[in-house]
């Protein structure tokens, strides 16, 4: 961390926020926390940062003995990069209770279907194949279709398409689907509104919401006051 202008205080939090506090280093952790480990996953959880500057973050964080390059090459928390586990956790829950609305900017396709495709319930999913279409309105066609080739044994997310049948489709916006996954709606909700649809087979259907574990701050709750974000 030479070189880098801090706060100039010997206070634990000064010295710890000039490493935890620059921009994007929060998210970082947040993809090693949750399993990201090879360069391109990371980058695919933060799509917005830049392939240089994620270099520079992650020989930061080494640096500061808080990430480890192993083979591969494969980057891991040390010990004192787990310690910032619960602080990421706090981050989230005080986030999703106090920060509830929605900003155009701020809905990520790449980031919502990274995250659909690590939190799926795979012990729920049929045996075999099953391959789920999603189709979203309002973006560029570029960023409108996403294919998950979904089995018990993995989960892959396509950008284009896999060659394989598509065995369900679902129809949405981006904003209807991220509402869901955050728990701010729930998904009879955006279905019964007309907001998300689904087409395949009716067990495929039915069984579809189950899949989805939805974010983990899902069910942190609003807070019980007048006047919240």
């Amino acid at each position: 961390m030479s070189g880098m202008k801090g706060y100039g205080q010997f206070c634990p939090v000064a010295l710890a926020s000039e490493l935890f506090a620059q921009r994007w280093t929060p998210l970082i952790l947040r993809e090693l926390l949750h399993g990201g480990a090879r360069f391109n996953q990371l980058h695919r959880g933060i799509p917005l940062i830049s392939r240089g500057l994620l270099v520079q973050r992650l020989l930061l964080l080494i640096d500061a003995g808080v990430v480890e390059r192993a083979r591969g090459p494969v980057y891991r928390l040390t010990a004192a990069g787990t310690e910032f586990a619960p602080i990421i956790e706090g981050l989230g829950t005080w986030g999703q209770r106090w920060m509830r609305e929605l900003h155009r900017e701020d809905l990520s396709v790449d980031f919502l279907m990274w995250s659909i495709r690590r939190r799926i319930h795979r012990d729920r999913l049929p045996p075999g194949r099953t391959v789920v279409q999603f189709r979203f309105s309002g973006v560029v066609p570029a960023k409108s279709r996403f294919w998950l080739v979904l089995s018990r044994s993995e989960v892959d997310l396509c950008l284009e398409d896999p060659g394989f049948d598509v065995d369900l489709i679902v129809e949405t916006g981006v904003r209807a689907m991220v509402e869901v996954w955050r728990g701010l709606s729930t998904f009879a909700d955006v279905l019964r509104e007309g907001r998300l649809r689904l087409e395949g087979r009716r067990e495929l259907r039915k069984a579809f919401p189950g899949w989805l574990m939805l974010s983990k701050f899902a069910v942190v709750p609003a807070p019980a006051r007048a006047g919240m974000r």
